[in-house]
């Protein structure tokens, strides 16, 4: 696979640009924090997304912090912003109000994810100019896209990888709950490995066969992978597609940087 996509220039010159940004994305599982200076990322932590521990900790180490973007796809946010404020940093939320420096043109934009709209940003970030799709392997498997010009037209939702192996054995009645496997056979002779090569064979052809459509219609289109199960599928996919693992907290730098110069 390629290595990471490099980063869209910008003016090196600006204070926002080189200023120390507090990045919080609260997941369905987990929190991730992230300190940059600039678009340089120079600290992340992870941990339960019900735990602070990990966000006083970086709080601590780097006390010059005025300014922090947080995204959270369900957990309440309030304890967390508040913990920031008493800290004398400034806090912005993002909510489908937010400024962002692309054009959304999602017709439900208070439905849509939080951190597929900090994804959408942050692959406008590494590839502007270029039709973006970033595919984020996590808890489920989202595509969403933007054109050349920068607008966000939308994408697909499907359940991710364990929520896979977990619909078939809780919504059966003799189905094993079963791991994922890096290598796995096909065809399959159990029963297990049936399972394994079921679902990832079928999340592998949907990847492949997502990025083929768009490519078809979008010549030069740029794939980013990213999520939790990014690094597993990386391994295996045989499109030339580009992952950061990072991609949602380089969004949120990029849509608090953005906010910051339109004060």
């Amino acid at each position: 696979m390629p290595g990471q996509p490099n980063q869209m220039s910008v003016t090196r010159n600006s204070y926002f640009y080189n200023a120390m940004n507090l990045v919080v994305d609260i997941g369905n599982s987990f929190m991730k924090v992230a300190v940059y200076s600039g678009m340089e990322l120079i600290a992340l932590k992870k941990s339960a997304n019900d735990d602070n521990s990990g966000l006083e900790s970086v709080i601590s180490e780097y006390p010059g912090l005025k300014q922090a973007i947080i995204s959270s796809v369900g957990p309440d946010v309030d304890t967390t912003s508040q913990l920031l404020k008493h800290r004398g940093i400034k806090v912005l939320v993002l909510d489908e109000s937010t400024p962002i420096p692309i054009e959304n043109l999602y017709l439900t934009k208070d439905t849509l994810g939080k951190d597929r709209l900090a994804a959408a940003v942050g692959g406008w970030t590494a590839f502007g100019h270029d039709p973006v799709l970033i595919i984020d392997a996590g808890t489920a498997l989202t595509f969403d896209f933007l054109d050349q010009k920068g607008q966000y037209i939308g994408g697909s939702i499907s359940p991710g990888l364990q929520m896979r192996f977990q619909a078939l054995h809780h919504l059966t009645k003799r189905l094993p709950l079963v791991q994922p496997e890096a290598h796995f056979t096909w065809p399959a002779s159990t029963t297990n490995a049936s399972i394994v090569t079921g679902v990832q064979n079928g999340m592998i052809m949907e990847i492949e066969g997502t990025v083929q459509q768009y490519t078809g219609i979008y010549p030069g289109l740029k794939a980013i992978l990213t999520g939790g199960d990014a690094l597993f599928f990386d391994k295996i996919l045989k499109n030339s597609i580009f992952v950061d693992l990072n991609l949602v907290l380089k969004g949120l730098n990029r849509i608090l940087i953005y906010h910051a110069e339109k004060r």
